[in-house]
């Protein structure tokens, strides 16, 4: 990305002329130079070992620089945005609510990212990372001024998720008095999305915001959807110590899920619907206020504080009968079934104290990360209601609720890392956690006429400790190595009842495990970056559905319980290769070649499933491309491939569950480019060039059942201007 810096320069020259003459000084105005510098890499960086009161010394970090990277923003094409990141498993559907909606790493659960920590600006955006960590969120991607991730090692400082975090980071005010960006973009499936944002600087005060829309018709029928996102900031400078800034974040929109098909009816056409009255709406509302105190230049204090109140809501004919049960008129009645209504709601608070400080220690500089975390979640549950035999957005029901769930969590965590620094070249940095939740779940929830009615307090206390080293040996290179615990509390769909035979396990307990990882990062002058390393994560007692026997009955009952364990194990490398750099590292234009490989090896280790793959762990993940600029122009061209998986744990290739079945691997080509003159700008790009029909997702409810396919060839151009 090029960046432009003006300087000014006044030159003062002070002589003495004699010793009979006064000190005179002479002033000269330079003329205007303009300096023009190029980043060392384009889309992909690391963290540094301390940044803003957090440490990311001995932890595999990665920075996605958005706007350096050609992709379509438009629709949040996750496989563009964030293929870079090696092993990255993404969940490519069209109809599941979001255009993208989930990535995993090292072998994890990608849907809604449940398996991450995912925040905005610092703080968490899904609706509570332990009893229902669904994403449902994420700020358009054009507003988006960097995205980072942290491995497994983020467990200590953010929370306990096995797949780390990964922070979307808005772009800053501009400081001019007043900026407005606006970028509109159009596209295939009726693909519209307008993008505007204001930001500047006015003496202390801070600001911006923007607004975007985007409606889709969507790539099968009955998959229209339409969102309205925005996003508003102040930033106050009480003085040059203290800032106080306040937040708003919304999400409006309105989806229809054309519903999952069969294995057959997939092979058959891909754009088959079997669902035209499913709707779901989920309104999403995050209120954050943060202040920053720095007493010193080695001391800072933060303390953030986020409110989210949202909702999800469904009227859909639902799974029953899986998805070869059409959804059709009743000859008798000569209307379509009633549908079944859900809805959820969602109010947490969250609140993180941080302190960090440097500090002398022989003959080296410490640095001290601690803090408190103190969250409260309330989540409610309706479903099972009856809704119209209607066709359009109705909530209404007729009679009682099928379920009326309640669930709260209440979670404190004390935290604190500490990089010791040996010599000028190796660093130590141990680390602990203490989780305290305390979870409740009360309601009813009727099958067949009968009720169930949970009655659920659980306490739990779990330390974490970690410890991460780096030697650097270079000063642009090094290695690393790092071990944390981590874990993954019940959540709320575990507890709640499912089926009057089933049965849930009494000392139903936490998943936990750890990451580990070792690798070798880092940059050669401005034509080579790499990150290449090896990992491994253990996942103990996996929660699941297995098959029991009543002794005294002889029938068969689900009974979901801890599974067992599984081990993940693997490669993970990213390279990227700047040829026209290496031939002439003055060169203004560039032509790279970037690969992104992930290899992991997931199976369990014990339990029913010993020796199976770990179900949605794609083995071999690869990602390969071109990059093409100059001063005005980039384009980038993208291969990517993705190995084969499995629904469910059982491993079966066909099945009549929903979920369970086998995932074929895939490769999709992308194509995307961008041209820049002055303040105003074009793009356009292909989408899966060769209309590949694939799948990454078989579900056994919303927003199926049954195999939700992903995206065929699509195209889009778009004109963008800053004023």
């Amino acid at each position: 990305m090029k960046m432009k810096l003006l300087i000014s320069a006044v030159l003062i020259l002070s002589f003495a002329a004699n010793a009979q003459q006064a000190d005179t000084i002479k002033t000269q105005t330079l003329k205007e130079v303009m300096v023009t510098g190029f980043k060392t890499v384009r889309g992909i960086g690391h963290m540094p070992e301390f940044r803003n009161g957090i440490i990311y010394a001995g932890k595999k970090t990665e920075v996605i620089i958005v706007d350096s990277l050609d992709a379509n923003k438009a629709i949040n094409n996750t496989r563009q945005l964030l293929g870079r990141i090696a092993g990255l498993n993404i969940v490519e559907t069209e109809s599941s609510g979001f255009t993208a909606n989930g990535i995993a790493t090292r072998g994890l659960n990608p849907t809604q990212s449940i398996e991450m920590n995912v925040r905005q600006n610092g703080y968490n955006i899904s609706a509570d990372i332990y009893g229902y960590n669904e994403s449902y969120y994420a700020p358009p991607t054009e507003a988006v001024q960097r995205i980072e991730l942290i491995r497994g090692a983020a467990s200590l400082q953010f929370g306990a998720q096995f797949g780390g975090l990964v922070n979307y980071v808005v772009g800053e005010p501009s400081e001019k008095p007043a900026e407005f960006i606006t970028a509109q973009t159009i596209g295939s499936f009726g693909m519209f999305n307008s993008y505007n944002s204001i930001s500047g600087t006015y003496k202390k005060l801070k600001y911006c915001g923007f607004l975007q829309y985007r409606n889709l018709d969507g790539y099968r029928p009955n998959s229209q959807q339409w969102q309205l996102s925005g996003f508003g900031k102040l930033q106050y400078a009480v003085s040059s110590k203290l800032n106080i800034t306040a937040e708003y974040s919304l999400l409006r929109n309105k989806i229809q899920m054309p519903g999952g098909l069969t294995d057959s009816m997939f092979y058959a056409d891909p754009k088959t619907s079997t669902r035209a009255r499913n709707w779901l709406e989920s309104p999403w509302n995050i209120v954050s206020a943060t202040l920053s105190y720095t007493p010193s230049e080695n001391t800072l204090i933060t303390f953030t504080s986020t409110y989210l109140f949202s909702s999800r809501s469904l009227v859909w004919r639902n799974e029953d009968g899986g998805p070869q049960a059409l959804d059709t008129i009743d000859p008798v009645t000569d209307q379509y079934v009633p549908r079944e209504v859900g809805r959820e709601f969602m109010h947490s608070t969250s609140n993180e104290f941080r302190f960090s400080h440097s500090y002398p220690l022989g003959k080296q500089k410490s640095t001290l990360a601690a803090g408190l975390r103190f969250a409260y979640a309330w989540f409610k549950r309706l479903g099972g209601g009856e809704g119209t035999t209607g066709s359009d957005f109705d909530l209404s029901i007729t009679g009682d609720w099928g379920y009326d769930l309640d669930f709260t969590t209440t979670n404190l965590a004390p935290f604190a890392e500490n990089i010791f620094r040996i010599g000028n070249h190796f660093t130590i940095t141990p680390g602990i956690r203490f989780e305290y939740i305390y979870s409740t779940a009360k309601g009813y929830k009727e099958t067949d006429g009968v009720k169930q009615q949970p009655d659920e307090n659980r306490t739990r206390t779990y330390p974490l400790f970690g410890i991460g080293t780096e030697y650097k040996t270079s000063g642009n290179t090094s290695l690393y190595a790092n071990i944390s615990q981590a874990y993954r509390p019940i959540d709320y769909a575990q507890l709640e009842p499912f089926g009057v035979a089933a049965r849930i396990d009494s000392n139903l307990k936490d998943a936990k495990g750890f990451n580990s990882e070792i690798g070798y990062r880092g940059t050669i002058k401005n034509f080579l970056n790499f990150d290449a390393g090896l990992f491994y994560l253990a996942y103990n007692d996996r929660i699941g559905e297995v098959i029991r026997t009543d002794p005294a009955s002889g029938e068969d009952y689900a009974y979901r319980t801890n599974a067992g364990n599984s081990v993940h194990k693997g490669v993970e490398a990213y390279v990227e290769f700047n040829l026209l750099k290496y031939l002439n590292q003055q060169s203004i234009n560039g032509l790279s070649i970037f690969n992104s490989f992930g290899y992991t090896d997931a199976k369990y280790t014990s339990g029913e499933f010993k020796g199976n793959r770990v179900e949605a762990a794609s083995k071999f993940i690869n990602r390969t491309g071109i990059i093409f600029n100059t001063l005005s122009f980039s384009s980038t061209f993208q291969v990517s491939y993705t190995g084969d998986a499995y629904g469910d744990a059982s491993n079966v290739k066909v099945s009549d569950n929903p979920i369970a079945g086998y995932i074929p691997a895939y490769t999709v080509l992308d194509f995307s480019a961008t041209y820049k003159i002055k303040n105003y700008g074009l793009k356009a790009g292909v989408n899966n060039i060769t209309d590949k029909a694939y799948f990454t997702r078989r579900t056994d409810e919303y927003p199926g059942p049954g195999i939700i396919p992903a995206v065929g060839r699509s195209v889009y151009v778009g004109f963008s201007a800053r004023f």
